[in-house]
Formats: structure tokens, sequence, C-alpha cells
């Protein structure tokens, strides 16, 4: 196999990225043939003096990711899927400043990528299709070469396609070798919904949400199931609409509740939690019974402690928590927020038979339910007091009636990436305005950057947004190059609610 790493040029239409899942491989060449010399480019000098830039501490961790066909066992049920070997995949662990080597293998029958979701990596390592780098071919292989600057809990997974909701997933946990917090031990939770190989796959539920919802009207509080479409998943919590997808499993660490995951630690030990929904369309409300949760951190940085007995977290978003361990058997419950179901998995510490997974938690029923609102950022964590040197603002637009999720009544176009992009200066302070303009929630993304929340809120990458709510946030641009910004409601994003934050030379303020 060779190594794939060439620069940026080669662009995917809508029609062949769709299909890159299901195994089509066409590509399109940009339209135009040579780039915008304005436009940073990934490959460019100044991406890489950046990364020259970044406090390294020169140890080097390496890693081998093989996406390949495999089956995964849902408590007797198997489901044929795509993963990285195992779902998910096994922990990526290294220190802040080290740097990752990790190659990727594509022995699947489609073109993959591996993005870094939350790490402020240089920009051509971004692994986003046709924005930083051309897809990974089946047969072919991709060598991903970064420094990890920010200490955290982070995830990979594909940006091509709908692939994220395949087994195609992991955990990368970058450790403070500053650590503040005082715990025992840990314990890696990611979430996902699951259909692909079950009821579906990906690719053919895109096709079928893309129909619309036309004139089936609304179901009077009632959900129903439509083939793979969910109608009538309600949350007040979310503002509306909870979702649009049907999955018949919801997994927690790959376990299904009839064969849950297991935690087992020591009466009085201090466990840290670290939260990652990797699901496609599904919010978790996540507690463990008989317990309370001490969030720490939101999309790996501090946030100042708060206890609470739930957290609602978005797909894309990560938390982490402390809970203090009573001695006994115990249920973490992953409530599927507005969908009436749940992930679930054990916490032992003693004997006695395991709870069932239909228990019922009073955790889930109270007002203290963590969420971005309810927390600020740690002080070593807040961006630096300052005046927007820039000002963007966007809209979220679409619905499910005819399916044209958009940013500013535009969808995404493949082949005209940088169309609409959103420009920005290297060293300025951004001021960014999102305005939900739907009628459902949307958890939306910036790529290679942080944002801070207003009036000292946390510092994020991915960020519930409700029905017509606005969010302000601020970030330094200080990662120059091309970054995908989207939600992350996999269908949402391949539908075109996504766009470009460039980085441009001889940009005016």
């Amino acid at each position: 196999m060779s190594s794939n790493r060439p620069p940026f040029g080669t662009l995917l239409s809508r029609r062949a990225f769709l299909g890159i899942g299901a195994g089509a491989l066409a590509t399109v060449a940009l339209a135009s043939c040579t780039p915008d010399p304005t436009w940073v480019q990934p490959r460019s000098a100044p991406v890489r003096d950046v990364e020259r830039k970044r406090k390294g501490t020169g140890r080097v961790t390496t890693a081998t990711l093989t996406a390949a066909p495999t089956v995964l066992d849902l408590a007797g049920k198997t489901a044929a899927t795509w993963a990285f070997g195992a779902i998910p995949a096994p922990v990526i662990r290294l220190g802040a400043g080290d740097t990752l080597k990790a190659t990727v293998h594509n022995q699947l029958s489609a073109d993959t990528s591996a993005h870094w979701h939350g790490v402020a990596l240089r920009n051509d390592m971004d692994g986003v299709p046709p924005i930083t780098q051309q897809p990974i071919k089946a047969g072919s292989r991709f060598d991903y070469e970064f420094i990890t600057p920010d200490p955290g809990t982070y995830w990979f997974h594909p940006h091509v396609g709908v692939q994220i909701d395949r087994g195609l997933y992991g955990a990368l946990i970058v450790d403070d070798p500053h650590e503040p917090l005082i715990y025992d031990d840990e314990w890696v939770i990611v979430l996902d919904d699951w259909l692909d190989g079950v009821t579906s796959t990906p690719e053919k539920v895109l096709t079928e949400l893309s129909a619309g919802m036309g004139s089936m009207g609304a179901t009077d509080g009632m959900s129903m199931r439509m083939g793979n479409m969910l109608m009538g998943a309600t949350s007040d919590l979310l503002g509306g609409d909870a979702g649009d997808v049907y999955y018949p499993y919801y997994l927690v660490n790959g376990k299904p509740p009839a064969d849950p995951a297991q935690f087992n630690g020591r009466p009085g030990n201090r466990i840290r939690l670290r939260i990652i929904n990797a699901g496609g369309d599904t919010a978790f409300r996540v507690a463990v019974g008989g317990h309370a949760l001490t969030i720490t951190h939101t999309d790996g940085f501090p946030v100042e402690s708060v206890e609470v007995d739930s957290i609602l977290i978005g797909m894309g978003e990560r938390y982490d928590a402390l809970i203090t361990l009573r001695d006994g058997v115990f249920p973490l419950v992953a409530q599927t927020e507005g969908k009436g179901e749940r992930g679930f998995a054990i916490i032992r510490t003693g004997t006695g038979s395991p709870p069932t997974s239909d228990v019922i938690l009073p955790e889930l029923s109270t007002g203290r339910v963590g969420t971005s609102s309810v927390v600020t950022a740690a002080a070593n964590a807040r961006l630096a007091a300052r005046k927007p040197d820039r000002e963007i603002s966007i809209a979220l637009t679409g619905g499910m009636n005819v399916y044209d999720w958009g940013i500013d009544e535009r969808r995404f176009d493949m082949n005209q990436p940088l169309d609409n992009a959103q420009a920005v200066r290297e060293g300025e302070r951004v001021r960014l305005t999102i305005t939900n303009k739907t009628t459902m929630w949307h958890p939306f993304h910036l790529h290679g950057h942080t944002y801070q929340h207003p009036e000292g809120g946390p510092r994020k990458d991915t960020s519930i947004i409700l029905p017509e709510r606005t969010l302000t946030v601020d970030f330094d641009a200080d990662n120059p190059g091309l970054w995908a910004a989207h939600c992350h409601n996999i269908y949402h994003a391949e539908s075109g609610m996504m766009t470009v934050i460039g980085y441009r030379s001889g940009l005016s303020t």
C-alpha cells in the first residue's frame, strides 16, 4: 500500500460524496483547477509555521487504525457494519503537547477518512475531504501526524458521507501533565444510536429522509415510526422536535442494554467519567443511579465544578464528570432525550444483583440537568478579554418537510466548498453569531478551534442551539487553514447544513 497525502485540490460532487458510503469512488476536479491563492490552503506555509510554533514535547505516540467490515454482536443479534477493529475502537492516549502519528488503512469498499474531533490540530490533518485532504481510497492509507496541544476528552470518526453512523469511531484522550483533578480511576463512555445492519444502512436512511415528510403532518404528540423515520419525538429540554431517525438500539461502549457494559470499582473511590456522544441523531441525558455527578470539563476544557443529577449531551459533545462510588451495583442510564428509549450500563462495587435496564432513576426527573447554560469556564480556560476584530453571523435554515437543511438558505455544495465561506484573518478575535431559524435543535461544531460562550460560559467546540434561539461565541483565529463548521446531526450536515470558516491573506478588517 502507498501513503496517500496529496495536496488539496480534488473535490467530490454531492452526488458522489453521498455515494461514497455505498461504495462509489467518483471524484470531480476543482471547478477552477487552481485554488484561490488568497485562501490559506491546508498544506501552506502559514499552517506549517503555526505547527512549528506549538509547544511540543517531542514525545511521539503511534497508532494504526484499520477501517474494515466487521460484525457487531448485539446481545445475540449480529449486525454487519464497519469499524476500526472494535466498537468503539481502542482508546488512543497521549499527553498534551505530544505528537500523534496515526496511520489509517482503508480495507473498505468505499473512500474514508479520520477526523480528530475537537483537537486544535494542523489544518491538513483534520480529515475532511475535500476541504483538507483527498479521501483515503479503498486499498490505500493515510498517515496523520500532528501535535495535540490541549488536554481533554476528544474522539475520532470519518468525515465522509454518513459513515459516522456506522462503527467507525473511538476516543482520543489527551492527558494533562499538570492534572489538578484528584481521582482514583476513570471510565471512558462512548454513547451511540445504532441501526446499521439491523433495519437499514445510514446511506439508505439518508435517501429516505431526503424525500422529506411532505404532507405527513403532525402526530398529535404521539411518537410513531415510518420506515426509518421517527415522527413525534419531542423534548421540552431540546425545544420541541428531538430527532427524526428511528434506531432499534442504543449502545454504551458498543453494548446494548441486554448485554450491558460494566465498570468495576471500589466503594469510596472517586471516578472520572469521560462521556462522548458518538450518535447520529440522538441527544442523551446521562445519569448514574444513587449518585450525583460533578461536571469538571466540557469538550475537553475545564469548568468551575458544578453538581448535577444528569447531563444532557448532544451529538459530538463531551462532558467529564466525577462521581464518588457507593457500595453496591448501580445503573448508568443514557436516556434518549425525547425518544423514550435508553442506553444502559452497570457500575459494580460490591455484591448484589444488577438492576434491570428499565429501572426508574429519580436522577432523570429532577431539574438539576447539566447543560452548557449551567457551567462557566474555569479561570485558566477563559479567553482573555478583548474586543472582536471581526463579526460573522450565520443562520441555520431548512426543515423536515423537504429536508433542505442548510446555512443562510444555502445547501453546502461539495463541488464548490468555498462558495459562501466565511473569511477571517490570522490573529483576529472573531465573534460568531449562530441563529437557529428552524423548528429543531442543532448541535453545531466548529473544527480546529474552541470558542467561549458569552458571560464567562464554557469553552467548547460543539454546542446545542435550540429552535429560534441565537448563540454568540468568541474565538481566536490562531489556527490558519480551511475549517468546516456544521451541524453534528450527520443527516443534517450531509444534506447541506455546513459551511467553511477560512483564513485569507490580505483580508481587511
